[in-house]
């Protein structure tokens, strides 16, 4: 019989493989960035409403707090259609490659966030990443390079809305807040595509036919079952464990990338070096955190 703590393990680590699939999914669904992320944050949010049966638990959040989380909601839409994005303008071993950088912008976003100091040490740790970019632009055709600036947006978004989630989040009420944010996500793609509608400018919205299934993976099994694996493990081990298992999820999705769209067969070693530095520093940045001598949980 698995013992709750070794269960807890590999429930994490199933978690962060089917969030490192995404990113392969995303190369093979057809539609833009846009109408994907439309068609997943949709799929999510009724995923989760069917798992919570009612919106009752609205009433458990001040408006302040419903106004942080759809503001939330509005920064997860717009990282995922600049991450999607990225995959489609360069490949999906680039996109991942480029979220190895959030140590970077966290280290410069969350001291600002949090109200609390500047930590050199996470800075510089966080700048190591750079010569990793470097080598990975270096070792791409310029035409990727929008992929590369973009992939680096999603990144700086994944920490700004992950840093506020820490600031704004209450125990107990991850998934009513996960459902609050895809929400505000849906509506804010909904509102952007119907300007582009109005502006004659939507085109390749309707998802063909694998489409239907890659999204529906997508959606079910790469975030809504993902989130809900990723949730209970958190009973049985420690944060800083849980996050150098969240780390893995470049690796994990780059090694995918190489397994079934065949990236590698494009890249040279320098990209590999680059990836290398930069996921040198993403391990190194959590231990460099758990060091700090202040609260983050304050």
């Amino acid at each position: 019989m698995i013992d709750n703590k070794l269960r807890a393990y590999i429930e994490l680590h199933i978690s962060v493989v089917l969030y490192g699939f995404t990113a392969i999914l995303g190369d093979l669904i057809s539609i833009s960035a846009l109408s994907l992320v439309w068609w997943r944050v949709l799929i999510t949010s009724l995923s989760f409403l069917l798992i919570l049966r009612n919106i009752s638990f609205i009433r458990c959040f001040s408006r302040a707090q419903i106004r942080s989380y759809l503001f939330i909601g509005f920064l997860i839409a717009a990282h995922w259609v600049c991450f999607y994005s990225s995959i489609k303008l360069a490949k999906a071993s680039i996109a991942l490659a480029c979220m190895g950088t959030i140590s970077i912008f966290t280290a410069l976003l969350e001291p600002y966030i949090m109200k609390h100091r500047f930590q050199a040490a996470e800075i510089l740790t966080g700048l190591f990443v750079i010569p990793g970019i470097y080598l990975i632009a270096q070792a791409t055709d310029v035409s990727m390079h929008n992929g590369i600036w973009v992939g680096l947006i999603a990144s700086a978004l994944v920490a700004w809305f992950s840093t506020l989630n820490k600031k704004h989040i209450m125990k107990g009420k991850e998934i009513e807040i996960s459902c609050l944010e895809l929400s505000s996500a849906t509506i804010t793609c909904s509102i952007v595509l119907l300007v582009l509608y109005v502006n004659g400018s939507f085109t390749n919205f309707w998802p063909q036919e694998n489409d239907w299934i890659y999204l529906l993976i997508l959606s079910l099994f790469c975030t809504t079952l993902a989130f809900l694996l990723s949730l209970r493990p958190l009973n049985y081990i420690s944060t800083f464990s849980s996050n150098l298992i969240f780390n893995l999820e470049p690796l994990y999705g780059i090694l995918l990338a190489i397994i079934i769209l065949k990236e590698h067969q494009d890249l040279n070693t320098s990209f590999y070096i680059g990836v290398g530095i930069i996921l040198s520093s993403v391990f190194i940045f959590p231990l460099i955190s758990k060091s700090k001598s202040y609260d983050t949980n304050q």
